[in-house]
């Protein structure tokens, strides 16, 4: 094994344990990571910022997949909040939000891992952020504390707090990418540091999450571990949704990267400022289930790869 290999080896051991740290540190230290809470939307921007910066206007292809794709996402996210709504709304809060959210930036690197269309997926990242940002304010409206506000007064203060967020960074990308190509070279030089920024916004709204569980007057245990099973189900099942439906489609790995693995730092975030503060205990939750079934389908394809590598080379002999 080569120098450069072994190095490579060794960077993605320590991704593998950076995210799980983060959540740690953020719970341990909760007091002190959840002051940093207001930055939040400022690492946000920068993640999207420097993934965007990736994407050039050319390489994005819209495909009908992409289309069911956010239309699972904005409809899947109603119909769940509905349903589950008749047992407990809080739950259906979290429930709701781990739909709505839109695909991690991260996706994408899990995809080529996997051997999936990166490309495809990296397409449906803008797809889902301008989804998210078009659909967010009006669902928004309609539940949490902003319910008590006009519609319109409502409307418009999640759509200046969520739209920029989401649709700025990608206007700010490809204008540096058009008017400063210099400056655009060195973010993207830059870019692995979205990795770093993502683990500790993770620690940050980690340590936000269980100050306020910590500090409830009268915690509901039971809704709680709800949020945690319900984030779960749902996470397994678009999973499974994505990979069914982009099977059809010749996309089955790029599909359920797209539907499955969310940005969960921006769920929280939005949880803790448009529903109950509880209702983030979904999207908390489903950082850990993602990233199991990721570990799980990066194992299953070593597996695989080795069995092919192991009988590839029988053939040779």
């Amino acid at each position: 094994m080569t120098q450069k290999k072994r190095r490579k080896k060794m960077m993605q051991s320590i991704r593998s344990c950076v995210l799980p740290l983060a959540m740690l540190t953020g719970g341990v230290f909760y007091g002190f990571f959840s002051r940093f809470s207001t930055a939040i939307p400022y690492f946000i921007f920068t993640m999207l910022l420097l993934t965007f910066c990736k994407l050039a206007p050319k390489d994005v292809k819209f495909k009908k997949l992409h289309l069911w794709l956010i239309l699972i996402q904005i409809l899947g996210s109603i119909a769940v909040y509905l349903i589950v709504s008749l047992f407990d709304t809080v739950t259906a809060q979290g429930a709701f939000i781990c739909v709505l959210a839109p695909t991690a930036m991260a996706a994408a690197v899990i995809t080529g891992m996997l051997g999936g269309n990166v490309a495809f997926l990296t397409s449906y990242v803008l797809v889902s952020n301008i989804g998210t940002a078009l659909a967010a304010p009006v669902i928004f409206s309609f539940m949490g504390p902003n319910t008590e506000m006009p519609f319109t007064d409502s409307f418009i203060y999640i759509c200046r707090e969520v739209m920029p967020l989401l649709i700025l960074p990608l206007l700010a990308a490809w204008t540096i990418r058009a008017a400063a190509p210099p400056l655009h070279r060195a973010l993207l030089k830059i870019n692995p540091v979205t990795f770093y920024l993502w683990a500790f916004s993770l620690t940050i709204v980690t340590g936000r999450t269980v100050k306020f569980l910590s500090e409830q007057q009268n915690p509901d245990y039971t809704t709680e571990i709800s949020l945690a099973a319900i984030a779960l189900a749902i996470c397994l099942a678009q999973f499974k949704a994505g990979k069914y439906i982009g099977n059809r489609y010749g996309e089955r790995i790029a599909a359920g990267q797209g539907l499955g693995q969310k940005n969960t730092i921006l769920a929280i975030w939005m949880s803790q400022m448009y529903l109950n503060p509880v209702a983030s205990v979904g999207p908390a939750s489903y950082v850990l289930w993602q990233n199991i079934v990721n570990s799980y389908q990066l194992w299953i394809k070593k597996n695989r790869d080795d069995k092919c590598a192991s009988s590839h080379e029988a053939r040779k002999k």
